[in-house]
């Protein structure tokens, strides 16, 4: 059958910059297997930095043995099930290695989440041992009986701030807050278990059972910008694959010398992984922000300046203009590699300008833990795209009603990926599972996309976002381009909306820029001059901003029903 796919050749591999292997190496290690190597050839380094306070890569070592051992002796064991609800902070870093060396498995959660939210990722991975943001204790305590962790180690993020900087420390405050206790940050009166007191006794006795490659590592819940999130089963061998590829896709790195800044958050996959795992694998210093402030990374930059910056396209526009304006210097900045989102040729070029260094988009998802594609570190990178698969990962493009036909270059179809970063499946959910994992390791992506025929991919939508009306198919990517090249729109967001004969129909909600006066039925006439008349909007809702998810990404599902709420 090799004939009859175009990429079992892997074209790209001639886009790939000197030094860029076609195939990782064999993985050995678990993910504290790796850090241990760090910590072996990097111990009186900076393995951490969190408003000026630094932690070694020593000291590292030994927070992660205290905490280990403080949830051994209150009763986690292999195979378990920890849930972390913490901001980036470095009692984050140590607890997830901490988690990870008793072969427990770590199940991240968005500190800024609504207690309903929160709860049905409890009621879905029913860990009974949490270790959380003080702020989010009470929410967690509350739950209950039956959905309430047994053991909740409550985490104060300013403990591990220099002393003089604890009062300044400004974070948001989470929504699912109702009591005095959880604004003010303090839990409240009942008997509580501190971080201190969990990493107060010993260190973990070197005896203790070690994970192995397969087991279980983690439980990374899918962003849910459509639909309810679902666990995402990732092995230590799925996770510390994804780091290598990551190390092999930059030639250049300089072992033990990396500054990498930590804007992302720890407990999405992007940030997990190339923050906690891959930076941490090459001995870097991780600067780690518990939200993205311009003032505060620049404040961080004249103190270490940073060289390797993962952050999303909105992140690097802010940081350009601040540069811009001499609020930031960002010619030490040698790797820049955006994700999670699109990223504008515009944005692309208006970083290079400030920056001086190259700007890259790559792709992934939680699935493939998460990164599976990127452009090239060098001259042949191609913005636009999301580059070429990395090395040991392949790709197929096929037809969108049957995943067994293989289509030509050029034409879109639905995004297939295999790799030795593909997860295991969803977490207890074998139906959806098997709807995602084709025979022979292929992940189906959902993503709509075209390859040229060297191998750079570029995606189109959403499988799930296409909206279909009257028999055709629109892309909201495309009506959305569409609407944001008007003068008088900032953003735009296109979804789908429930017709009265069970189809749908176009809508938008779109953000003016700052004193504009076009009405909707003017947009719409700009529409019909770029559009076939089947995807120019019915509706269009002025809006004064777009629902996003922490990250940035809009979330569609928030825009949809605030457009019916409109009607």
């Amino acid at each position: 059958m090799a004939s009859s796919r175009p990429y079992a050749s892997r074209p790209w591999l001639s886009a790939y910059p000197p030094g860029v292997p076609a195939e990782i190496g064999p993985v050995t290690q678990t993910l504290p297997d790796m850090l241990d190597a760090s910590v072996a050839k990097h111990r009186s380094l900076p393995a951490l930095e969190f408003f000026g306070q630094v932690t070694t890569y020593r000291q590292l070592a030994r927070e992660v043995d205290l905490a280990a051992e403080g949830l051994r002796r209150r009763g986690v064991r292999k195979g378990d099930r920890v849930a972390i609800v913490l901001p980036n902070c470095p009692q984050h870093v140590a607890a997830f290695y901490a988690v990870l060396r008793l072969g427990a498995i770590v199940v991240e959660h968005n500190p800024l989440y609504t207690a309903r939210e929160l709860r049905h990722q409890f009621e879905d991975h029913g860990a009974r041992h949490a270790i959380v943001w003080d702020k989010t204790y009470d929410t967690i305590a509350g739950f209950p009986a039956d959905v309430r962790p047994d053991v909740i180690v409550s985490v104060d993020v300013t403990a591990a701030l220099p002393l003089g900087k604890r009062l300044a420390l400004r974070l948001p405050v989470p929504k699912a807050r109702a009591s005095r206790a959880r604004l003010t940050g303090r839990p409240s009166a009942r008997r509580v278990l501190t971080w201190a007191t969990l990493t107060g006794g010993r260190r973990l006795p070197r005896r203790t059972p070690r994970p192995e490659l397969d087991d279980i590592a983690l439980l990374q819940y899918t962003s849910g910008t459509t639909g309810t999130p679902k666990g995402a089963v990732l092995t230590h061998r799925n996770l510390r694959a994804n780091a290598m590829q990551g190390e092999a896709w930059v030639p250049g790195l300089r072992e033990g010398a990396e500054t990498f800044y930590g804007v992302l958050p720890l407990f999405h996959a992007y940030g997990m992984t190339l923050c906690l795992t891959f930076a941490l694998s090459i001995g870097a210093r991780l600067v780690l922000f518990p939200a993205f402030d311009v003032g505060l990374v620049a404040d961080a930059a004249r103190k270490s300046p940073p060289t390797f910056l993962p952050a999303v396209p909105p992140i690097y526009d802010q940081l350009a203009r601040a540069s811009t304006r001499g609020q930031i210097d960002l010619s030490t900045v040698r790797f820049a590699i955006s994700g999670a989102m699109s990223l504008p040729v515009a944005t692309v070029e208006r970083w290079e300008e400030a920056a001086g260094g190259l700007l890259v988009e790559g792709y992934g998802m939680t699935e493939t833990s998460p990164v599976a594609l990127g452009n090239p570190m060098g001259p042949s990178r191609r913005p636009g795209t999301v580059g070429v698969p990395f090395p040991s990962t392949d790709i197929r493009i096929v037809d969108l009603d049957d995943p067994a036909k293989d289509l030509p270059p050029g034409e879109p179809g639905e995004l297939l990926v295999r790799g030795p970063q593909v997860f295991q499946g969803y977490w207890r959910r074998p139906d959806e599972t098997a709807a995602a994992l084709l025979d022979g390791g292929w992940l189906r992506t959902g993503d709509v996309a075209t390859v040229s025929a060297d191998g750079f991919v570029t995606i189109v939508d959403r499988l799930k976002e296409l909206i279909i009306t009257g028999g055709f198919n629109v892309s909201p990517t495309e009506v959305e381009q569409t609407l944001e090249s008007h003068p008088d729109v900032s953003a735009a967001s296109v979804v789908g909306v429930p017709r009265g004969d069970g189809g749908e129909s176009v809508a938008a909600a779109v953000v003016l820029r700052a004193g504009s006066g076009i009405d909707v039925e003017a947009l719409r006439d700009f529409c019909r001059t770029h559009l076939t008349a089947y995807k120019v909007p019915r509706r269009i809702v002025v809006v004064d901003d777009l629902p996003r998810s922490l990250i940035g990404k809009v979330l569609r599902r928030e825009v949809r029903a605030r457009i019916l709420e409109d009607r």
